[in-house]
């Protein structure tokens, strides 16, 4: 199979590879992105009997062939993930944010939006939490929605399968032996996990999944990625989905300061943020609680 040489393929397949992703996920493809996409495109020039880069990019440019599109642009996302990734941040869930939530809320429902989920382990690492925290949340409805653009991403986070290598990554023995099954030489999360989630493909700037408000939404390492006006298209989103209390949580390198004024660094939390829309001064310093 013929490869083109790094520097002629950012000149010219990348443009076409490039303006796909953009089109499809509003993802910006870096040049430095740009020079391992050989890499990850290879599996599918084998699938779809494509010689090269230049051929693959002239497919792509008929527009004849969808499927040819949809393997592309799931080859180019960045699926990068791991269970309880930042492990500080899932302890300030567990110890403050959750039970703050707990605590202001009457209806005992809890929803949470986990929005750029990649292949589930921020979503699962999330109700196993709240299910080794079960006596806290009987007679509480939970609701855990989890989305990406990714449909590779959502059919492997949907089937709970995971290779050894991604469970050692972040996931304690215990948590490993009590929630998750052998599956051939792959672990796969328990039913009643799996249950627990609701995972949807879906496009945060055409996005059809979302309904209501939620209490915790989770966007970590998803803008990075974005335009400055993409961002704030995001975040837009992610207010209209939020209500006065409502925590957001970002990627540690990511932060919406500059990116609009939909949402303000929350007053309790450290990284999270809040609504713009002011909270009654004291309302959640009142509700903290140390778990």
């Amino acid at each position: 199979m013929k490869m083109a040489q790094p520097a002629a393929i950012f000149e010219g397949a990348a443009r076409v590879l490039a303006a796909l992703l953009e089109a499809r996920t509003g993802q910006a493809l870096s040049e430095g992105r740009a020079w391992r996409m050989e890499t990850a495109l290879r599996p599918v020039l084998r699938q779809h009997k494509l010689a090269d880069m230049d051929e693959l990019a002239g497919r792509l440019t008929r527009k004849a062939d969808p499927s040819l599109e949809e393997d592309v642009v799931n080859a180019l996302l960045n699926n990068e993930s791991s269970f309880f990734r930042d492990l500080q941040i899932f302890d300030m869930i567990h110890r403050q944010i959750l039970p703050a939530i707990q605590a202001e809320r009457s209806n005992r429902t809890l929803r949470i939006w986990s929005a750029g989920c990649s292949t589930g382990q921020e979503a699962y690492s999330l109700a196993i939490r709240l299910r080794n925290d079960a006596a806290r949340w009987s007679g509480w409805r939970i609701e855990i929605m989890a989305t990406d653009i990714s449909t590779a991403a959502i059919d492997q986070a949907r089937a709970g399968i995971f290779s050894q290598m991604d469970v050692q990554r972040g996931l304690a023995v215990g948590d490993l032996i009590k929630w998750f099954e052998p599956h051939g030489e792959d672990w796969r999360a328990s039913a009643e996990l799996r249950r627990m989630i609701d995972f949807r493909h879906d496009n945060l700037f055409d996005a059809k999944a979302p309904s209501g408000e939620y209490d915790l939404i989770l966007c970590r390492n998803v803008l990075l990625y974005f335009s400055p006006e993409r961002r704030q298209a995001v975040l837009r989103l992610l207010g209209r989905h939020s209500h006065a209390r409502s925590v957001l949580l970002l990627g540690a390198g990511e932060t919406v300061i500059g990116q609009g004024d939909d949402f303000t660094a929350h007053p309790e939390f450290r990284g999270a943020y809040v609504r713009q829309a002011a909270l009654p001064e004291g309302t959640i310093g009142r509700t903290r609680l140390a778990g």
